[in-house]
């Protein structure tokens, strides 16, 4: 990220809130470690990074990438009760212990497979650990549907429209003062088993074309929300996520690119991202100055969108 001197205030109302966003970089530990090292800033190093979270599956795209800071060749990674209650391994004296964050928790202290051995009653290990980067070729499922949906909490309302081939997607914020149809959320079931909605006002139009697969209307989705989630669009509210509009479009574009890259291959579908990705690494030696922990959560929340549903955001509008 630049650096910015800010001596004065006046100074710092002057700035886009993508600048106010770097210059509070303190605030943001992964993107102040990825600064100060300097490890994923050639292409040719982020492209690796970004490999090996697209095969990480069975970890948020965050807590893949703490593993692979903390140790690139890992292959499976979990913690000293589930290696002995489910594979019947036990960790090797002086093994190394790697650090992500836990669930509704702090940290927790996870081990690869390498630092393990068997104990008194080991097992067979499954494929993702002896084979954890298999390659794969899939289909998107309900994660399309699903993702439509879970984007209503945001007020995202996702349209298909008839386009031209070359056509993909777009996502525009929704000007305030054409008072826009509200999105109905799916809250839950009433003691009928009916379903509850919540009104959303909608703020933002997100537009793909229905001429395209499954596979590519739900990569365009990605890409989209992926600017959003990023900031690239501003945010109704800092504690959703940041405001870091003023970004350069080759910043918003790799940022999108990679998180579209990410989902995708971490759900086995082809998408034009890995082609972006890869071309960008034999063209140029080092990549923009892009947030390694802004494409890592939004990476992760539109994961979620895919395979769960999510509940209404607690906090109002800022």
């Amino acid at each position: 990220m630049r650096e910015i001197d800010i001596k004065q205030k006046d100074l710092f109302d002057e700035l886009t809130p993508a600048q106010t966003w770097d210059a509070e970089v303190t605030k943001h530990a992964i993107d102040e470690l990825f600064n100060l090292a300097k490890k994923y800033h050639s292409s040719s190093s982020y492209w690796e990074l970004m490999r090996f979270i697209a095969n990480f599956r069975y970890y948020s795209p965050y807590n893949a990438m703490l593993v692979h800071i903390q140790m690139p060749g890992a292959r499976y990674v979990a913690p000293p009760h589930r290696w002995e209650r489910e594979y019947g391994r036990k960790i090797k004296p002086n093994a190394r212990p790697l650090v992500i964050l836990q669930p509704m928790g702090p940290v927790m202290f996870v081990f690869d497979v390498s630092d393990t051995e068997e104990g008194l009653n080991p097992k067979a290990l499954p494929p993702e650990v002896e084979k954890p980067f298999e390659v794969r070729s899939g289909k998107v499922g309900s994660e399309l549907e699903r993702t439509i949906e879970n984007a209503k909490r945001d007020g995202v309302q996702i349209l298909s429209r008839r386009e031209a081939s070359q056509s993909a997607g777009s996502i525009i914020k929704k000007n305030a003062q054409s008072r826009p149809e509200p999105l109905f959320f799916q809250t839950g079931k009433d003691g009928q088993g009916k379903p509850v909605y919540t009104s959303i006002p909608t703020r933002y139009t997100l537009l793909i074309n229905e001429n395209h697969s499954r596979e590519a209307r739900y990569a365009t989705i990605v890409h989209e929300l992926a600017h959003l989630y990023c900031g690239h669009l501003g945010t109704p509210n800092n504690k959703w996520w940041p405001d870091r509009r003023g970004l350069p479009l080759d910043i918003r574009e790799f940022e999108a690119e990679s998180v579209a890259y990410l989902i995708c291959t971490r759900l086995g579908i082809d998408n034009p991202s890995e082609e972006y990705l890869s071309n960008y690494v034999g063209k140029k030696q080092e990549i923009p100055n892009i947030s390694l922990e802004c494409i890592m959560k939004a990476g992760g929340l539109i994961e979620d969108m895919g395979r769960k549903s999510l509940k209404p955001r607690k906090d109002k509008e800022g």
